[in-house]
């Protein structure tokens, strides 16, 4: 799935030593993996597709919503075959696991609990998930001085978006919609076909962008930010116009730096030590 042995953080990793299939959604921008295989990890079911049909049916007439939650995609079988197989995203995942009773997945549910635990912690005191931030960038190999930069830019944001909730916007799809409009007037990409150029999944678009990238960016938010301060737009349709403008003026940024430089202010380059594969069929073996 990678290289330099670098372990893709996805919910596979949970499962050492098991093959765990899964499928990127790029639309969802989720994971789904095969309730089958995870079944097989955390149990000693000689058949775990009958052992996942009982637990369907118990969960089914609990009323559980996770039932509701399954997803039938097809997945490589060991034959290499596609079939049919039910799966289930991250959320979907987690939840099975406290629903299987087996010895094997009492660690997991004790390492829920734990995950649990610390993001209470973090509710009365923030500076815990801060630190928990700088500490995961850190591991990532990101220096000091960035991570100062890129915590400041999360507090720029903030600024944008508390902005656009003046203005009238608090559904998330508008959020993205204008954020994309940003990014599309300066980079000619929404942020999901941007994230696809750098060939990344659910990583962060701005954690892997050059410094060129990250200033283009802020501008056009600034910008954006600036014009909706003096003019006040009011609803999704004068946000988006708005926010055209202040992609506009990166954009504008973006052909001088290109004049000045002879280069491409838009890099395909990431932060990542591994890469993805199987894009065309969106499949994934660990």
């Amino acid at each position: 799935m990678n290289k330099n042995e670098n372990k893709l953080e996805t919910i596979s990793n949970l499962f050492e030593g098991k093959e765990i299939r899964s499928i990127w959604d790029s639309e969802k921008e989720e994971y789904f993996f095969s309730v089958v295989d995870v079944i097989s990890a955390l149990t000693n079911a000689n058949i775990p597709r009958n052992y996942w049909s009982d637990l369907k049916r118990k969960l089914r007439q609990e009323g559980s919503e996770l039932h509701e939650k399954i997803v039938q995609l097809r997945m490589k079988a060991q034959d290499g075959k596609l079939r049919e197989t039910d799966t289930l995203d991250t959320k979907g995942i987690l939840r099975l696991i406290e629903s299987v009773p087996s010895p094997k997945a009492e660690p997991l549910k004790v390492w829920l609990a734990n995950l649990g635990s610390e993001r209470i912690d973090e509710v009365f005191d923030p500076e815990i998930a801060i630190n928990r931030a700088v500490s995961y960038y850190r591991q990532k190999g990101y220096p000091d001085e960035w991570i100062k930069k890129r915590l400041i830019g999360i507090v720029d944001r903030f600024k944008l978006t508390d902005i656009w909730k003046e203005g009238g916007i608090s559904k998330p799809v508008e959020y993205a919609l204008l954020t994309n409009e940003i990014y599309k007037s300066w980079s000619g990409m929404k942020a999901s076909e941007y994230k696809t150029f750098k060939g990344l999944r659910k990583e962060s678009l701005r954690d892997n962008m050059t410094d060129i990238e990250i200033a283009l960016t802020d501008l056009g938010e600034i910008a954006a930010r600036d014009i909706a301060r003096e003019e006040h737009p009011q609803g999704l349709n004068e946000n988006m116009k708005v926010a055209k403008r202040g992609g506009s003026v990166a954009n504008a940024a973006r052909i001088s730096y290109e004049e000045a430089t002879k280069k491409s202010a838009i890099s395909s380059k990431n932060a990542l030590e591994y890469k993805y594969i199987d894009e065309n069929n969106l499949i994934e073996n660990k």
